[in-house]
């Protein structure tokens, strides 16, 4: 069952890993680091801010930067009891897949998936009452993580994994701030309805 697994596992990567051309390699190569993101992150950062005060937001940065941390030793953890190649130094198939970028470390799971989706989802939870259209902070966590197929970095598995760790770690943490650090707004909206 396994074996079937890592096979069609391996198939998707050929697949979607073959969809990219030259054209839009450097695009891709782009997109695959954090620090081209920095403008979204800011954008999202003023909202944040202008919607929970300084207080609030400083334990939202906080926050965000213990949930990284979790994600990244988890992710590591992993890498390194699997120790599963990546599709770039898999020799049944880096041969027949694009390889645009290469690296040395293991590959399961994904730290780029589990970390996009982790602070995506636990930015989405307080964001969404304010923004309607804050679902479309997905976005970032999907193309994000597709970087790493598209660069024959990652194969679709190890995508899906850090996105339900991402998902899991997320949403603990939005659980954690809203109990600890939003407790305030609740209590008060009570009292005022209590009035």
């Amino acid at each position: 069952m396994l074996e079937k697994i890592i096979q069609l596992d391996k198939e998707l990567l050929i697949f979607l890993n073959g969809l990219g051309s030259p054209t839009f390699d450097s695009l891709w190569l782009i997109i695959t680091k954090q620090l081209y993101w920095a403008p979204l992150f800011l954008v999202v950062f003023y909202l944040m801010q202008k919607k929970l005060g300084w207080k609030k937001f400083g334990y939202y940065i906080l926050f965000t930067a213990l949930l990284i941390v979790v994600c990244d030793q988890t992710a590591n953890l992993f890498k390194h009891s699997f120790e599963r190649l990546r599709p770039c130094n898999d020799l049944e198939i880096k041969g027949i897949i694009r390889i645009v970028k290469s690296s040395p470390s293991f590959s399961f799971f994904s730290g780029h998936a589990t970390n996009s989706m982790a602070t995506t989802v636990f930015t989405y939870m307080i964001l969404k009452k304010f923004y309607k259209h804050a679902y479309l902070l997905f976005l970032f966590p999907l193309i994000f993580a597709y970087s790493r197929i598209y660069l024959g970095l990652h194969f679709p598995s190890d995508i899906l994994t850090g996105y339900a760790f991402g998902v899991t770690f997320g949403f603990i943490c939005y659980k954690l701030y809203r109990k600890y650090i939003l407790k305030t707004r609740v209590r008060v909206k009570r009292s005022n309805h209590h009035e």
